[in-house]
């Protein structure tokens, strides 16, 4: 039985690169999207629970799942460095949806200029409230991430998977939703809105857990990486 052969350098720095293309990509992908229908509130029924959210909850989710996996894989830096890209398409998009408020509609559009107002002229707010409970909830993430890894020497990754991105998540949902909602709604409303957020938030953390795993070990296994050990660029 001959030894298994490791990966070459040059290889596994092609990888480790496309690998954090990939899943940067993603993150990206669904804080924009996150961004885009945010402005919409929904009710999700789980049978034991009816919550009122934000559309926008619903791929939220994934950017903590993907921050857990680069800070796993890529370590503090690199995570927080697609941290603060995100930071900055945020406030790209913010210049877009101002740049397309300032131009009327012309009289063929299909989309008239109350059509595009009513959808967006909201949008500034509620983007700009996401920006900032993103990048605040967002390194909390990274930071209590490499807090439970170095108390827990590298094991256990469900804790530092759960109860980063639950505390986290708790933080986001707390700024959001005063950013939005302080002086036009009732301090009542707003605490219920907070904790509908939080704990849906918690529970697709939890979920999130079935997803981290595997991905983690998929990583791993490309990169040639031992449990618990970090990628360093070669």
């Amino acid at each position: 039985m001959g030894l298994i052969q490791p990966v070459p350098a040059h290889q596994r720095k092609e990888e480790a690169a496309k690998l954090y293309l990939w899943a940067s990509s993603l993150f990206i992908a669904a804080l924009v999207v996150c961004n885009l229908i945010a402005n919409k509130f929904v009710r999700i029924d789980l049978g034991f629970k009816e919550f009122v959210v934000s559309a926008g909850i619903l791929p939220y989710p994934l950017t903590f799942l993907m921050t857990d996996v680069l800070s796993e894989i890529y370590g503090v830096r690199k995570t927080n460095q697609v941290v603060f890209v995100g930071f900055g398409v945020s406030i790209f998009i913010l210049g877009v949806l101002w740049l397309g408020s300032i131009f009327p509609a012309v009289s063929f559009s299909p989309i008239s200029d109350e059509t595009y107002n009513a959808v967006f002229q909201n949008a500034w707010r509620i983007v700009a409230a996401s920006m900032v409970a993103y990048l605040g909830a967002q390194l909390v993430d990274v930071r209590l991430f490499h807090f439970w890894k170095r108390l827990t020497r590298g094991r256990h990754l469900w804790i530092r998977n759960n109860f980063s991105t639950m505390l986290s998540q708790g933080l986001d949902t707390f700024l959001v939703t005063s950013l939005l909602f302080v002086g036009r709604m009732e301090p009542r409303q707003i605490g219920e809105l907070i904790a509908d957020g939080w704990l849906i938030k918690i529970l697709f953390a939890a979920a999130d857990t079935t997803l981290v795993y595997p991905l983690v070990y998929y990583f791993r296994k490309r990169l040639d990486l031992a449990p618990g050990v970090e990628y360093q660029d070669e």
